[in-house]
């Protein structure tokens, strides 16, 4: 009589990859959808006093916030604005940037650990577009989509993991093409708190920027995808 066990070479074959990964879908979706529906952030002027009242602490408070912030698929528009509002233009631009990289980055590996297949699930109706501008890209695919106005930042940090876009890439385009608008909504918070002129001048040039920059970046883009 022959022995399963040993008619079967690989032994157990239930694909238990398969199964935790859906599992880690299952539970991603149920936090997101969770923060979407259940998670509101304070309006900007108590958003703004809350993290005044914390002192020199406000500054970690604030990074960390909008890093978990970046994580979900709440809008980080908010955050960038409270920036301005609270720490003025430069200040409140650099603690931004630093939150929403930290954030971004923690999607990305989080997407590198759930997988292709389980992210592009995740992403819904993002999946085809995220799927064509980043299938084979690198720099500046990344770069696009996150200067692209409309396109939100989550797609593109899981999309990326997912997508085998390199760290490094991702990491260097993200913290370079979030700069521009990262800068043009903490000036549009320190213009509402101090609607002076050089303020205003710096909402123009960045907004600008950021259009400019997204023409750049599509362009080369458009011709890495064309060679090869």
């Amino acid at each position: 009589m022959t022995d399963p066990a040993a008619a079967d070479p690989q032994g157990d074959s239930t694909p238990w990859g398969s199964i935790l990964r859906n599992i880690a879908l299952v539970l991603v979706m149920l936090a997101m959808l969770w923060l979407a529906f259940n998670v509101r952030l304070p309006e900007l002027s108590t958003l703004q006093s809350q993290i005044a009242a914390l002192g020199v602490w406000g500054l970690f408070a604030f990074i960390a916030l909008y890093a978990v912030v970046a994580l979900t698929p709440i809008p980080v528009t908010i955050m960038a604005v409270t920036g301005g509002l609270v720490f003025g233009l430069p200040v409140g631009t650099l603690l931004s940037l630093i939150g929403v990289v930290i954030g971004c980055y923690g999607a990305y590996w989080l997407a590198r650990a759930l997988g292709r297949e389980t992210v592009l699930r995740m992403l819904g109706g993002h999946a085809r577009m995220v799927e064509e501008r980043l299938e084979g890209g690198g720099f500046f695919a990344v770069c696009t989509l996150r200067l692209m106005p409309g396109v939100p930042y989550w797609p593109v940090n899981y999309g990326s993991g997912a997508l085998g876009i390199r760290s490094h890439d991702f990491l260097v385009a993200t913290a370079l093409s979030s700069l521009p608008g990262q800068l043009s909504l903490v000036a549009i918070g320190a213009f509402i708190a101090e609607p002076s002129l050089l303020n205003g001048i710096v909402v123009a040039v960045s907004w600008a920027a950021v259009i400019a920059l997204t023409v750049v970046s599509f362009r080369r883009w458009r011709s890495t995808r064309e060679d090869q």
